[in-house]
């Protein structure tokens, strides 16, 4: 059995709120959440947005705070990280990819990918010829072992306003890739700041909320002049595998108010 747990899009700061949210005390909570609970999974994946406005400082308090994980740690990149700061200030896996935060990892129940899909200088994302190379070699070298893959921006379309425009840029290509392979079993994706589930091209999905703050739902209708937080708690997941049955739980790790600014 593989037994993890899954958190993205903390958007760490050292100091100050994030959209009415104290980054600090948001992690603090899900940090204390997973150590007195979930102590015995093999790793906290993170899925991307490590910190809000990818700083030293910022990467600095990020690391010493996650330092009290009693379990490891797998970062990952999105599109408001600085890929040269987390690498100097974030420990990423020996199997890490030189140029981009890309790594594979071995469990008893089959490989877990984490990708890199960022694109510098943009909110949209990319997978260039050099990650999807390294992405065939590893599923084709998988063969008949399970695969599954967590990345920060969703390939497809998911109906959230203004939020579909900052995808993964040449998605459909991606998914024509991995609907090659059999062995991808499951597809982990950040960045939207809501739960969704679904299926795409066959294959699994689920989309994760922040550890910080939460997107509206697609109705009413909003963009980023109109945006809101939602008044929806933080949560993160607990990922289950057992002979590639998948069960995710989302876990509320504290209320709503916590750590939130009270409206003027």
């Amino acid at each position: 059995m593989l037994k993890a747990i899954w958190m993205s899009d903390p958007h760490f700061a050292h100091e100050g709120d994030i959209m009415g949210h104290d980054p600090r005390v948001r992690l603090q909570a899900a940090i204390d959440h997973i150590n007195q609970h979930h102590h015995d999974a093999r790793f906290c994946v993170i899925s991307g947005d490590m910190v809000n406005r990818g700083s030293e400082a910022d990467y600095e308090a990020l690391s010493k705070l996650l330092n009290q994980l009693v379990i490891p740690v797998l970062p990952m990149v999105g599109n408001h990280d600085d890929r040269l700061i987390f690498r100097s200030k974030i420990p990423v896996p020996d199997l890490c990819m030189e140029n981009f935060i890309q790594f594979s990892v071995s469990t008893p129940e089959g490989w877990v990918l984490c990708l890199d899909t960022q694109k510098h200088g943009s909110d949209a994302g990319e997978f260039c010829a050099q990650r999807r190379a390294w992405l065939r070699r590893a599923l084709t070298d998988a063969g008949s072992t399970p695969v599954y893959i967590f990345l920060h921006h969703p390939p497809m379309p998911l109906g959230l306003p203004m939020q579909d425009s900052e995808n993964m840029e040449n998605g459909e290509a991606f998914l024509d890739m991995l609907s090659e392979f059999e062995c991808v079993k499951y597809l982990f994706i950040g960045h939207v700041h809501r739960a969704i589930t679904g299926t795409v091209k066959g294959i699994p999905f689920s989309t994760m909320r922040s550890i910080l703050y939460q997107a509206p739902a697609p109705r009413p209708d909003w963009n980023w002049e109109t945006f809101k937080p939602a008044e929806e708690a933080s949560s993160l997941g607990v990922l289950t595998i057992v002979n590639e049955a998948v069960n995710l739980q989302f876990e509320q790790i504290c209320k709503f108010e916590h750590g939130v600014r009270p409206a003027i």
